[in-house]
């Protein structure tokens, strides 16, 4: 077992991974920021260092600096949690080239998946499922880029192979537009990813955005662990995720799943992935695989009853796989809603300080949330500032128990999206189930437009 993991991280996932550190007996090194040393994982870790200002360029994604906090520590490991640096290729292979375990996959891996349309060649050639488009980086010939998107049909969807996070991607729906759009996306992935590649695939006008949760050694063994729906989003970014996704039958599960287990031992993945999907009228369309551990793991770990951050370390260690797929037994249903230091009606974030904290209790019900009162939520960073999880032997449960559960939460001195949280989950369409990722934009439209009628 590893002895000691430097944990590249701040917040509620840095809290995430130290706990499962210390369940396993390994020791841990907390980084942070000036601005983070009241960080209450800087606090439980068994030793602190500083990398740097408040900045994110000169501390969390300062690669020399964290690397050094693992040399004057002695440490083994290196955990990057998410975002930052966890899916940088260029720092999980400098980890390892100074003598370190990266906790995720190996950088070669990292690097295939990062670029869009080599993973989506991997995954073609692995048998997954993919949305139909150019097959790979679009040139400079506008009769054939033309020829590409009459081929796949409109409306389609230009995007940049080094994109994420809903940047880098531009809607087409007529041939007029093609040229400039494509155009357009190029510079803005040159600015924004420093590579201008970019591809086409065919727009799905409706659908939703499941994802399939992988655990693999890189020893020939992978696992899957059911689905996730991700279709609460607004500007492409995830509000609320839940397990298992409303409407998926067993067989369709087992069938995806078993596809992903087969790409993972294809490409030798080693470690927490996963693997997201448009899904459209019964159908699965890879899009990207991120390989790292997701904001919403907590749903699948209620769902199957697996820590996944001690899979990952479990697996950084050397040791093979323990669970077996006829192990994974999906019980009941999970609901996760983020929560973030915004306004609820314009979304614009609201640091601040916390004068009062309290979080809700109850059968099913889990907060993983670095907060507390007199915690100073600062400027610098993402505004999300925990996670509400609740679980339930069905999702009718699991909603009622949501609401109850938000609505005991308070936090006071600060703006939250509390609010919006309590709309979602009270909404017809979301008790329904199985909406389409454009549904929550669309009724946040709706209610936008009301309001300013009523005014």
């Amino acid at each position: 077992m590893l002895d000691k993991v430097v944990i590249a991280n701040r917040g509620e996932i840095a809290l995430r991974i130290l706990r499962a550190c210390h369940a396993l007996g390994i020791r841990t090194v907390a980084v942070h920021s000036t601005v983070d040393r009241n960080l209450k994982h800087v606090a439980m870790a068994d030793e602190s260092v500083c990398i740097g200002p408040a900045p994110s360029s000169e501390s969390y994604l300062n690669m020399a600096s964290i690397i050094a906090a693992a040399e004057v520590t002695d440490a083994q490991a290196i955990h990057p949690g998410y975002g930052f640096l966890s899916e940088n290729a260029d720092f999980a292979e400098r980890v390892e080239q100074s003598g370190f375990v990266f906790i995720g996959p190996r950088a070669e891996t990292i690097r295939l998946m990062g670029d869009k349309v080599e993973a989506i060649r991997a995954m073609k050639d692995a048998g997954v499922p993919c949305v139909p488009g150019s097959g790979g980086p679009l040139g400079d010939d506008n009769a054939a880029n033309i020829k590409i998107a009459r081929e796949i049909g409109y409306p389609i969807i230009v995007k940049a192979a080094g994109g994420g996070g809903g940047r880098g991607m531009r809607v087409v729906h007529t041939e007029a537009h093609l040229n400039a759009a494509i155009q357009t996306t190029k510079s803005e992935a040159k600015a924004a990813f420093g590579n201008d590649m970019v591809y086409m695939e065919k727009f799905l006008e409706n659908p939703r955005h499941v994802e399939i949760q992988v655990l693999a050694d890189g020893q020939g063994n992978a696992i899957h662990l059911g689905e996730r729906d991700c279709s609460m989003q607004r500007r492409h970014q995830k509000v609320v995720e839940e397990a298992p996704a409303p409407g998926i039958t067993p067989e369709q599960r087992a069938e995806i799943g078993k596809v992903c287990v087969e790409a993972c031992i294809r490409i030798g993945y080693r470690g927490a992935g996963t693997f997201e999907f448009l899904y459209e009228n019964g159908r699965f369309y890879f899009i990207e695989m991120n390989t790292r551990i997701q904001v919403e793991h907590p749903v699948t770990e209620l769902v199957t009853g697996i820590d996944l951050v001690r899979e990952q370390l479990m697996i950084a260690a050397g040791r093979k796989l323990s669970i077996k797929q006829e192990d994974v037994v999906l019980e009941g249903h999970a609901i996760e809603c983020r929560i973030n230091a915004e306004d609820p009606e314009t979304f614009m974030p609201c640091p601040g300080l916390i004068n009062h904290f309290h979080a809700p209790g109850g059968p099913g019900v889990r907060v993983d949330s670095h907060i507390y009162e007199g915690y100073r939520v600062p400027p610098n960073y993402d505004s999300m500032i925990g996670k509400l999880i609740v679980h339930g032997p069905d999702r009718e449960t699991a909603i009622a128990r949501m609401r109850v559960a938000l609505s005991e939460m308070v936090v006071d001195g600060i703006k939250t999206n509390i609010p919006l949280q309590q709309r979602i989950l009270s909404d017809a369409g979301f008790q329904q189930g199985g909406m389409n990722i454009h549904y929550l934009e669309k009724r946040l439209k709706e209610q936008k437009e009301k309001t300013i009628a009523i005014v």
